[in-house]
């Protein structure tokens, strides 16, 4: 199979689809790989080092999308890339669907087999494409939550952990799976005062063992939920349901309770986001105020620690992307009931049926 990795062109995303390991792999694996010219070169990879392993490196993205019968990304196609995709060809990347409506029609439309990272499922229920990038996400918010809290950047002036004789910074997390934990242990590790809020006992207990009683846990209920978001310097919106629009469980009314200069950042903001005023941003522009409250919306956050995240990416991805290259989707979906689960788009349909149901269109499953 032609397998294509094109230079992302979403703002400031610096990651590459795959890495010259991955590529390296897919060539012994008897396959031709097509990269575009300085694809990786955000993530620190060369197109010398991607044809050392046996990439060919290809003008554009033009000629990417012609040739390849997969293409294989990190985000998902943009206006500019909807007239270069073809009917039967394989997408894989995270789509995140139930937030683009015309994608979805246009991936439909062309007829596309378009597969989702973010809904391959395990039978445990775990969702291993969007972990490394979840904990990446994770991290990253609080590191960035402690610096918009810094007065030079327009937070109430506190450093997260305080230090002897003062207050830390108080942290309150929506969701505590994998973003969640990975925002308080970035938090902990700073010094801040953090509290997660669930739905799921079973998880506030797991989180009540690894923190070994430096988080506070609470189920996640409007009323904790109202007091937790009135009390805090830095709030988190960590809520994932697998291939959905999240719930808005912050209120604007919730917001407007909060002290002017604490700070919001809301990872869920790629599926629609959890926190009612919060609106998609940019890496360029990435913060905007609601009643004095900083907002930082970014949906591709880990694309400004490109190099981790590339790797990261990578390592979970390519026993999918080499499935479907050596398979086929069809075939590949047949023999492994998680991959199936990321089939998105097929033969003209949503094939995933939260997509199909937060945007309002056809549900068609794939019959294997």
């Amino acid at each position: 199979m032609i397998v294509g990795v094109p230079k992302e062109i979403k703002i400031s995303e610096n990651r590459v689809g795959m890495t010259d390991a991955g590529v390296r792999q897919l060539v012994q694996e008897g396959h031709t790989v097509l990269v575009e010219n300085n694809a990786g070169v955000g993530s620190h990879i060369t197109n010398a080092e991607y044809e050392k392993v046996g990439a060919k490196i290809v003008g554009s993205i033009k000629d990417v999308y012609a040739q390849a019968d997969m293409i294989v990304k990190v985000k998902e196609p943009l206006p500019d890339e909807y007239d270069l995709l073809r009917e039967d060809q394989i997408l894989y990347t995270y789509l995140h669907l139930a937030a683009e409506p015309k994608l979805t029609k246009v991936l439909c439309e062309r007829k596309v087999k378009a597969v989702a990272y973010e809904t391959i499922q395990d039978k445990d229920g775990n969702l291993p494409l969007l972990t490394p990038m979840s904990e990446v996400a994770g991290r990253l918010a609080t590191q960035i939550g402690a610096f918009y809290l810094q007065k030079d950047h327009g937070g109430k002036g506190i450093l997260l952990g305080g230090v002897t004789g003062t207050y830390a910074g108080k942290v309150t997390i929506i969701g505590g799976g994998v973003v969640g934990t990975n925002s308080a242990k970035m938090a902990v590790g700073l010094g801040g005062e953090v509290t997660i809020l669930d739905v799921n006992a079973k998880r506030l207990e797991y989180l009540d063992d690894i923190f070994q009683g430096r988080v506070r846990t609470l189920y996640s209920n409007s009323q904790n939920i109202e007091r937790e978001v009135h009390r805090c310097d830095l709030l988190i919106g960590g809520v994932l349901v697998a291939g959905s629009k999240a719930p808005k469980l912050v209120t604007k009314e919730m917001i407007a309770t909060m002290s002017k200069g604490s700070v919001v950042v809301d990872v869920a903001v790629d599926q629609g986001g959890c926190i009612e005023t919060c609106k998609v941003t940019s890496h360029t522009n990435p913060t905007y105020e609601v009643n004095g409250v900083i907002h930082y919306c970014v949906p591709n956050m880990p694309g400004v620690v490109a190099r981790t995240s590339t790797y990261a990416l990578t390592n979970a991805t390519f026993r999918y992307a080499s499935m479907l290259a050596r398979m086929g989707v069809e075939e590949a979906i047949a023999k492994d009931p998680a991959l199936y689960k990321g089939l998105n788009v097929y033969g003209g349909y949503v094939a995933y049926e939260p997509v199909a149901r937060d945007l309002g269109m056809q549900y068609r499953p794939y019959q294997l």
